[in-house]
């Protein structure tokens, strides 16, 4: 499965960040791989609209998060506004923010 994970906006907002982060499972650690996946059916990631909710009235400067999964015969966005309310979106959004900064670290943007 390949993850293109995008951030965009926010206060202190930085143009590397808004660069797309792909994370392929076939580079993960098998226990990673198997986290991803889990915290992507819990979410129910594939049920979900593309469409974000709008962030909520006075919350300016939201930091937006486009998530796009494509696996083996699917492929499907959702976008997402901080703050992210919804319980079992928001694991899932750690574990894409924690890979993206390791991955952004690592080689240096995408």
């Amino acid at each position: 499965m390949r993850i293109e994970f995008t951030t965009q906006g926010g206060i202190a907002h930085f143009p590397g960040l808004a660069r797309p982060v792909v994370i392929d499972t076939d580079t993960l650690t098998e226990a990673e791989a198997s986290e991803l996946a889990r915290l992507l059916e819990a979410a129910r990631f594939f049920e979900r609209p593309a469409g974000a909710v709008p962030p909520r009235r006075g919350a300016a400067d939201c930091r937006q998060y486009t998530i796009t999964a494509e696996g083996a015969d699917r492929l499907h966005t959702v976008n997402v506004f901080e703050p992210v309310e919804d319980p079992a979106l928001q694991p899932l959004l750690r574990f894409l923010q924690t890979k993206a900064r390791e991955l952004r670290r690592g080689s240096g943007g995408s």
